[in-house]
C-alpha cells in the first residue's frame, strides 16, 4: 500500500506477487471504484505535493490516471486537464465521467490545446503543473508490436521527441506562477529524453526569459518507497523507476523544478 498523505491510497501486491487486479464495476450511483495503473504512475503525483486551493494544470492529460490521482487529493480549486489529441481527449472525458461523481467533474476543465502554446495562453497562471510528457513508452514499446515508436517509418517522430518534451516542459514552467511548482515526468528509460529535457529546459529559461528555474531534490523519495521501487540510483536530476523482477514497476522518470521568478 502507498499512503503518502491522506487522501491518495494506492493499493499493490507485495513484492513477487504477479497477481492482476479485477477490472473495476460500477458502484450502486455508477461510479468505478478504482483505477488500475502502473504504481509508478503516482510518484509524480505525489512529487507534484498539491495543497488546499491549488490551481492545477495537467497539461499532457489522456488517457486520465494521473489526472484521476491529482483529483484525488481533494485539493485542487480547479484542475485544467488538457491532451492536443481529439481522440485521447474523448478517452479522457470517458475516464472523467466514469470515476467522478457529477459534482467533482464540475472542478475539471478538459481542453485539446497545444500544449508547447501554454505559455503564451495562461502565463504564470497555476501553483501547480504537471507534465507528463509523450515520450517512447518503453514498456508498451517493448511489449506491443502495433505502431510501435521503434519502427523504422516512425524515426522522424522519435528523433523529434526531446525537442517536443523540451518544448512542453518549458510551457509548463511559464504557466506556473512564480514560485509554483512543476512535475516533469516520462515512462523512459532515455536520459535524453529525461535528465538533458530538464538540463536544457533550465537554461533556455534563464537565458530567453530571465526565469530562474530550480531543481528540487526527490532523493526521500527511495526512502520512503525503497520496498516497493527499485530506483535508479544516479540520476543527475530527478528520480527514475527501474523495472525489476520483485519490483516489476515502470520505468517511471520525474523531476520537481520550481519556478523562483
Amino acid at each position: 500500500m502507498i499512503n503518502y498523505d491522506c487522501s491518495n491510497k494506492c493499493y499493490t501486491f507485495p513484492k513477487g506477487d504477479i497477481s492482476t487486479f479485477h477490472p473495476a464495476k460500477p458502484d450502486v450511483i455508477g461510479i468505478l471504484g478504482y483505477y488500475l495503473l502502473d504504481a509508478a504512475s503516482i510518484l509524480p503525483v505525489l512529487a507534484l505535493n498539491i495543497q488546499p486551493n491549488d490551481l492545477v494544470l495537467d497539461l499532457c492529460a489522456a488517457p486520465g490516471g494521473k489526472t484521476l490521482a491529482l483529483l484525488q487529493t481533494g485539493c485542487c480549486r480547479e484542475l485544467a486537464a488538457n491532451d492536443l489529441s481529439t481522440s485521447r481527449t474523448r478517452r479522457l472525458h470517458d475516464i472523467l465521467h466514469g470515476y467522478l461523481p457529477q459534482e467533482l467533474q464540475k472542478v475539471v476543465r478538459v481542453t485539446s490545446w497545444d500544449g508547447r502554446r501554454w505559455g503564451e495562453l495562461e502565463r504564470s497562471t497555476f501553483d501547480r503543473v504537471l507534465v507528463d510528457a509523450p515520450c517512447t513508452n518503453d514498456r508498451h514499446s517493448l511489449r506491443e508490436e502495433e505502431n510501435n515508436i521503434f519502427m523504422r517509418m516512425r524515426k522522424g517522430e522519435r528523433q523529434a521527441l526531446p525537442r517536443l518534451q523540451l518544448e512542453l516542459l518549458v510551457a509548463g514552467i511559464l504557466a506556473a506562477k512564480p514560485g509554483g511548482e512543476v512535475v516533469y515526468s516520462t515512462c523512459s528509460l532515455s536520459q535524453l529524453q529525461n535528465e538533458y529535457v530538464i538540463e536544457r529546459a533550465v537554461e533556455l529559461l534563464a537565458i530567453q526569459y530571465h526565469i530562474e528555474v530550480q531543481v528540487e531534490d526527490l532523493s526521500y523519495f527511495r526512502r520512503l518507497f525503497q520496498s516497493t521501487f527499485s530506483f535508479y540510483p544516479d540520476c543527475r536530476f530527478g528520480e527514475l523507476v527501474l523495472p525489476h523482477l520483485t519490483a516489476n514497476f515502470g520505468p517511471m522518470y520525474f523531476c520537481k523544478l520550481r519556478r523562483m521568478s
